[in-house]
This record gives structure tokens, C-alpha cells and sequence, in this order.
């Protein structure tokens, strides 16, 4: 005699059946994403911002796609090298593309390397910047054309008849294109003067102390960066379109070999992450996040910040990040990939 059980318990066993099948896929499903993925290696660049970028790739590659992941120590020019000619490391979080523009061009023609993210961060750039309460505090200082008109707000340290416009240190590029646009934009017939902050500490030094009088201030900087995470600035708008041609001939160059400097915006900051072809080719899901992450400068500013308070590593950084900012990172990623991520947390 057939024994039936009561219609309530077949529903309950059913329905056990498909959690349980439910939960079997999403194993399978697992094992085989993260078969996918196997090994990356990721340059390690050696400046804070780009330290914690690789780290936080690490994190989330190893976590939520489960890849098997090394990094590997770098800089602009070796780690792109190191790709373009052994195809190692598969990626470069943070690329400063301006300094490899032509090699770059070249390997993506021949179809060794890719740009598959080209604002990882965004808001990156260099430039000519002022306090944020001063821009806050003179809304009408909209182009260096109306910064110009005011050297009264700026004094000269030791002329303060004069406006000053801080310069960088001497073997620095940045210095070459500032004092040549200081002759570009006729600034010293507008009375100004330039200030040569000396060193790297000393131009660091002149913002802060800015900051602590509330003073206004003009001079080149770039982001992202500890000081620009610490002491918001406003970048400078020259007011005149970016002048390719006179840029690369004479405003990067020292002063004998550009004689006729023409106003020029600062050449545009490329930011990129770049990867291999294997690394393309091989993981979708892995390609799929490095393509969506877009950290935004203030954020990235912040985590700048903590890591100099705390004299932390890239790796505490991207903890740090991943605790702070799950609503940000979690819309670069898979509900599934989140989960994996957050249980480490």
C-alpha cells in the first residue's frame, strides 16, 4: 500500500530540493568564474595613490572573482616597459600616459596592450591651482585672466607690491612649462613675480602655510596627492584653449629653446589603466570590474590623507577604502562579487 505524504510536506521537500539544487549552481557557478580568472599580476607603482590602487584591484580580484593575484613592483616607465615588451604585469592600475603617449599609440595599433579604463580616477590632473575658500571667497575669479587683475590678493613674500605665482623645483618638467607660461600670459608686466619654492618639501610647505593663515595662494600642483587631499584646491582655468603645437616645441622646453611662448592651457592629464591582450582576452568578469571602477578625486583625497595620518601601506588603504566606501565600490561589481568582498571585510 502506497504510503502519500500529506500535500503540505511535498511542497516543503520541493521546495528544499530547488534551495539546494539553487545552492549547487551557484557553487558550480563559482568554481568555474574563478577557474576563469586563474593568475593576474598587477604593477605595484611606487606613489602612494597608485600603491593603494593595485592593492585595492588585489583585494577584489582575489576576493570576489577569485583570482589568484601578485603584484609586482614598479613605475611609470619600467612596469610599461615590462608589459609592452614580456606581456608582464597583466595590469597597470594607474598609468600617467602622457610619459609613454607615442609607445602607448603603438602597442595598442599592434595589439599588445590596452586602454580599457581611461578615467580610473577621476579628476586627475596637474596644473595651476588656488585655495578652494579663495575661489569660495571671490567668485569671480573664474580665469587666470581675472587671478591676473589681483596681485594685491596674492603678495609676493618678499615683494608684496607684487603678486606671486609659486613654481617647482628645478629639474622638475613642471618648471620649464610654468615659468614659460608665466612669459606666455605677460604676468610680470601684470606684476607678478615668480617664487622658486626649492624643493619638493618647500612648495608642499608654502601651501600649507596658506592654509594655516587662510591666505590666498597661486602655484602648480597635481592631483591626486596627500597635499591636495589635505588642503582643497580649485584648479586655475588659463581661459585659453590648450595650444598643442607651441605647447610641445617651446613650453616644455628651458627658456633659450622657446623664445615665444603663446598662452596655452595645461596639456590634458591622462590617467589610464592599461592591460595586456592576454589579460583582455582570458577574464571577462575580472575585465568587466577593472573597466567600471572610477574613484572620485575627493575620495581618492581622503584615503590619500589617512594613509600619510597613518603612516599606512596600500594594502591598509584599500581596507580602509572598502570599509568607507561600500556604496561606491559595489556599483563597479557583481551582487555576488560585493557578497565575497564584504564577508573579508
Amino acid at each position: 500500500m502506497h504510503s502519500h505524504h500529506p500535500p503540505k510536506l511535498v511542497k516543503k521537500l520541493n521546495k528544499i530540493f530547488i534551495f539546494i539544487a539553487i545552492a549547487l549552481g551557484l557553487v558550480l557557478g563559482a568554481t568555474s568564474a574563478s577557474a576563469s580568472c586563474g593568475r593576474v599580476t598587477i604593477a605595484e607603482m611606487n606613489w602612494a595613490s597608485a600603491e593603494f590602487m593595485a592593492n585595492l584591484d588585489k583585494i577584489i580580484l582575489e576576493e570576489g572573482y577569485g583570482c589568484k593575484v601578485e603584484l609586482i613592483a614598479g613605475a611609470t616607465m619600467t612596469s610599461f616597459a615590462s608589459m609592452d615588451e614580456k606581456g608582464e604585469p597583466d595590469i597597470a592600475p594607474e598609468l600617467w600616459a602622457n610619459a609613454v603617449r607615442e609607445p602607448l599609440y603603438k602597442a595598442q595599433g599592434e595589439g599588445r596592450l590596452f586602454v580599457v579604463n581611461k578615467t580610473p580616477i577621476v579628476g586627475a590632473g596637474e596644473g595651476w591651482w588656488i585655495p578652494k575658500y579663495i575661489s569660495e571667497k571671490h567668485p569671480e575669479l573664474k580665469t587666470l585672466q581675472d587671478i591676473m587683475k589681483r596681485p594685491d590678493l596674492f603678495p609676493h613674500p618678499e615683494d608684496p607690491s607684487k603678486g606671486a605665482l609659486h613654481t617647482c623645483p628645478s629639474g622638475w618638467g613642471c618648471q620649464l612649462s610654468t615659468n614659460n607660461l608665466f612669459r606666455a600670459f605677460k604676468m610680470e608686466e601684470a606684476g607678478w613675480r615668480l617664487v622658486d619654492t626649492g624643493s619638493a618639501a618647500g612648495l608642499d610647505g608654502s601651501i600649507a602655510k596658506a592654509y594655516e593663515r587662510k591666505e590666498a595662494w597661486l602655484g602648480y600642483y597635481w592631483a591626486p596627492t596627500v597635499v591636495l587631499g589635505k588642503y582643497p584646491m580649485t584648479p586655475v582655468d588659463f581661459g585659453v584653449p590648450y595650444n598643442d603645437q607651441n605647447w610641445n616645441s617651446c613650453i616644455v622646453k628651458s627658456e633659450d629653446e622657446c623664445q615665444n611662448p603663446q598662452p596655452s592651457s595645461w596639456t590634458k592629464s591622462e590617467v589610464n589603466t592599461v592591460v595586456t591582450a592576454n589579460f583582455k582576452n582570458s577574464s571577462s568578469d575580472a575585465m568587466q570590474y577593472i573597466q567600471a571602477r572610477k574613484i572620485p578625486l575627493d575620495q581618492l583625497g581622503d584615503i590619500l590623507k589617512w594613509m600619510d595620518a597613518n603612516q599606512a601601506t596600500g594594502e591598509d588603504a584599500a581596507y580602509e577604502f572598502l570599509s568607507r566606501y561600500g556604496s561606491l565600490w559595489s556599483s563597479w561589481i557583481s551582487s555576488d562579487a560585493a557578497a565575497k568582498v564584504k564577508r573579508k571585510l
